[in-house]
């Protein structure tokens, strides 16, 4: 499969940081979801259109390395990555960079699709998977 990713930027908020100006640790999983669902825009779906259609993505496994401190007022991009073609499953890797193009932060998340109702796992929306295909061209 080619790669399919999508880069968003954002510039960290003072909120964001701890005394020392460095974003706090626990912020990065809101990166990923950001990364997440612009992605998913980029490729034609929201995530609300699939909530909509009964299904959710709930994440069951996250890991974040962290390399070096994002900074506050500092423009970060955050490099969504699609690793394989859905299933049941969804999985992203992630790199999120400076502005000065540094490398902050790789991490991966794998999701699963699940009915809304009953929060059991469903086959990927063949909507979202022809929007895939469409994307890879």
């Amino acid at each position: 499969m080619s790669r399919l990713q999508f880069d968003y930027e954002l510039r960290t908020r003072y909120a964001e940081t701890d005394q020392m100006g460095v974003v706090y640790y626990g912020n990065y999983p809101q990166y990923l979801e950001l990364g997440r669902v612009e992605w998913l825009r980029s490729i034609g779906f929201t995530y609300k259109a699939m909530e909509e259609e009964g299904v959710m993505m709930p994440v069951v496994s996250l890991q974040i390395q962290y390399k070096k401190p994002a900074l506050y007022d500092e423009l970060i991009t955050i490099r969504t990555i699609l690793k394989e073609l859905p299933s049941k499953k969804i999985e992203f890797d992630y790199e999120i960079y400076n502005e000065k193009g540094e490398l902050l932060s790789t991490a991966n998340t794998v999701l699963v699709f699940v009915d809304a109702k009953t929060f059991r796992p469903v086959r990927c929306p063949e909507k979202v998977l022809q929007l895939i295909g469409k994307a890879i061209g």
